[in-house]
């Protein structure tokens, strides 16, 4: 059993977790965050507006297009789509988002944490945390 810091703690607690750039290249980021939480048994779905599904899990094209939507997100970006993403997480009820190492920006950071989200932004990488396999 992993030992993690608190906010980390709290955002795999969410239960509900989408990959915003989730990709079909086994290569990028944005396919091993989503096949990571697959590996640990968590219910993901991807985002990415041009494709259906990702590893067998679908895709929607915004996080406001997910039925349902998730309480959490890995963002796997790049930092100039994060503006649009924390708007579209607001305006979702998205409550935890997680910049990946790389997806972080500034600006996108202090406006998700003035609207209440918990934000992890500090380098920390969901595939580090969990633990993936690359298989």
């Amino acid at each position: 059993m992993r030992h993690h810091p608190p906010a980390i703690a709290a955002f795999l607690a969410t239960g509900s977790f989408a990959v915003v750039g989730a990709s079909a290249d086994r290569a990028k980021y944005g396919n091993k965050v989503l096949r990571c939480y697959r590996q640990h048994g968590l219910p993901v779905v991807g985002v990415n507006p041009k494709l259906p599904s990702v590893e067998g899990v679908p895709c929607h094209a915004s996080l406001a297009a997910i039925p349902g939507p998730p309480r959490a997100v890995s963002i796997v970006a790049p930092p100039a789509a994060a503006a649009a993403i924390v708007a579209d997480a607001i305006a979702a009820g998205v409550r935890h988002l997680w910049f990946q190492p790389g997806a972080e920006d500034r600006a996108a950071v202090a406006t998700a944490n003035a609207a209440g989200l918990t934000v992890i932004a500090d380098g920390s990488c969901l595939l580090v945390a969990l633990g993936f396999r690359d298989d």
